[in-house]
């Protein structure tokens, strides 16, 4: 039982890992697509969304700019 419950805890722990490192797609207002290391976060001091590029690099874009986002 104690097995059973180590187990199904690491498992849920894992899954929600797992989604919190989605890579996302955000879509601009210009046609372009720009991949996403992890999710995007807004600054809500300066309106700007907060991401890391696939290179690594932290990036930042007004959130007026985006037209939509999804999960990979």
């Amino acid at each position: 039982m104690k097995t059973m419950l180590m187990f199904v805890s690491l498992l849920a722990a894992g899954l929600v890992m797992t989604g919190c490192a989605d890579n996302h797609l955000l879509h601009m207002k210009d046609g372009t697509t720009k991949v996403v290391e992890g999710k995007p976060e807004l600054d809500k001091a300066t309106g700007m969304i907060i991401y890391t590029d696939e290179s690594g690099k932290q990036q930042a874009v007004q959130q007026s700019d985006i037209a939509g986002m999804d999960s990979l």
